[in-house]
């Protein structure tokens, strides 16, 4: 089996949910630990990786705001739950013996850096794994669209998206039995068929910069190095 990654430099977007394993809020240190050492494989092949993390297990801004908040004051509170994932998780990382730093679009200089995008790609080309958090910095935009403008300024080679299943399907698999799941997709065709697997400015943003999306199950063990080899099960997104 070959063990020359697809991909040279790669976006991974892990959302805050798939954190908590099986826990009902926060973090779960064995799966964020699994994931982790998922990332500190790849790293090996000498991929250069960066992250960018929900925060969903902790916070999230569409919800607060339905439930009477002001929305961009619910979204600025997901985005500071976005800087605690990503601090854990390079916690996590650098356990493994990963070089790591987290950048955050909303500057708190006591224990991060402050987003600068020729900084970031030089820590990439240091093998030192960037994890990007607060999102965009702005409200009413989702880490799902801070993850593709993040890998269209870093000039990655796809976008990747950890999910609890192992690809696109036509409906939630967990919930319907027939649910059809799709090996290749164009970005149209997610639009027009509104499949839920990132937001439209996502896609959009995607595919203007002509980026693959690969969607996979981040559950598995070694599904993301697998991925990287162009192995396993998973979903990739891009034009006809």
């Amino acid at each position: 089996m070959s063990e020359t990654p697809t991909h040279k430099r790669v976006l991974l977007k892990i959302s805050g949910e798939a954190l908590m394993g099986q826990r009902d809020y926060g973090l779960d240190n064995a799966t964020v630990r699994a994931i982790a050492e998922d990332v500190r494989d790849v790293v090996a092949l000498g991929v250069e990786v960066c992250l960018v993390i929900g925060g969903g297990n902790i916070f999230r801004g569409i919800a607060g705001a339905a439930s009477g908040m002001d929305r961009a004051q619910a979204d600025y509170m997901g985005m500071l739950a976005t800087v605690m994932n990503a601090l854990g998780v390079q916690s996590a990382l650098e356990k493994q013996g990963v070089a790591t730093r987290v950048q955050s679009a909303i500057s708190m200089s006591s224990i991060c850096e402050p987003y600068i995008r020729r900084r970031a790609m030089r820590h990439m080309e240091k093998g030192r794994v960037v994890i990007f958090a607060a999102g965009t910095g702005n409200p009413f935009f989702t880490t799902d669209t801070a993850a593709a403008l993040r890998a269209a300024e870093m000039g990655c080679d796809a976008l990747l998206k950890g999910t609890q299943v192992d690809g696109i399907y036509s409906a939630d698999p967990r919930k319907n039995a027939d649910a059809k799941r799709y090996q290749e997709l164009t970005y149209l065709e997610v639009l027009a068929r509104d499949l839920q697997v990132m937001d439209a400015a996502a896609i959009s943003v995607a595919r203007e910069n002509k980026l693959p999306i690969i969607v996979f199950s981040i559950h598995e063990p070694g599904a993301f190095k697998e991925v990287m080899l162009g192995h396993g099960r998973f979903t990739t997104v891009r034009d006809e």
